[in-house]
């Protein structure tokens, strides 16, 4: 027999997943356009602003939900996670337009070289890919498996940092040295990354709690 709750929790089911989707459509995009040096942001600001609306949406229906029926064990974790995990797909579809809006502010930096940005993004964007997977498949595994590519996305991250504020030979960094939009926008831009891969964790953890009702270890 259904319940009046599984009505709800299939709405919020939907609304969480169209976030996931829209999340992942929105990162993908920011990382195509700057790597062709494109600034168009007005299509990532529609989708920043429809994940900041599908949020506000999710967080009433989980509290109306929570004070109607006063769900318990795996529909409570269920609900409660959503609230949190629907916070980091509109983080995602933040940051993603923060690094459209960079390349904007700057102007045309297709002259500087990507390289590092672009080796940090392949590992965000599939850590990004894997938590939505995850959350749809309820893979209480994956948020180890996160948090390793976490500590990747890290590494990188404080590796790419010493190089552009260390005196170098290198093309990058002199390319940083010659144009400060170079330097400004490869920090920016790796800072986003940095913590989209921080936000997939987060996911993680969420899923790993609605299945097993505990923290990641991790956290």
């Amino acid at each position: 027999m259904t319940r009046l709750l599984d009505y709800g929790l299939g709405s919020l089911s939907n609304l969480i997943m169209k976030m996931a989707d829209l999340s992942v459509r929105s990162v993908d995009t920011a990382i195509e356009l700057y790597e062709k040096g494109d600034g168009d942001k007005s299509q990532l600001f529609e989708w920043s602003e429809q994940l900041r609306v599908l949020q506000d949406e999710i967080t009433e229906l989980a509290v109306e939900l929570i004070a109607r029926y006063q769900p318990v064990a795996t529909d409570l974790r269920f609900i409660r996670s959503c609230i949190e995990i629907s916070y980091g797909f509109s983080r995602f579809g933040r940051y993603a337009y923060d690094i459209v809006d960079v390349i904007g502010a700057m102007g045309s930096i297709a002259h500087c070289d990507k390289s590092a940005v672009m080796e940090m993004a392949k590992t965000t964007t599939e850590m990004i890919h894997q938590s939505v997977q995850a959350l749809r498949t309820r893979d209480k595994t994956a948020a180890e498996k996160l948090y390793q590519m976490d500590d990747t996305v890290d590494a990188l991250y404080r590796k790419h940092l010493r190089e552009a504020i260390t005196p170098s030979t290198k093309k990058g960094t002199n390319d940083m040295v010659k144009d400060p939009r170079c330097y400004v926008s490869t920090l920016l831009i790796l800072r986003y990354l940095e913590r989209m891969a921080d936000h997939a964790c987060y996911v993680g953890d969420a899923v790993n709690y609605i299945v097993t009702g505990s923290s990641s270890p991790r956290r």
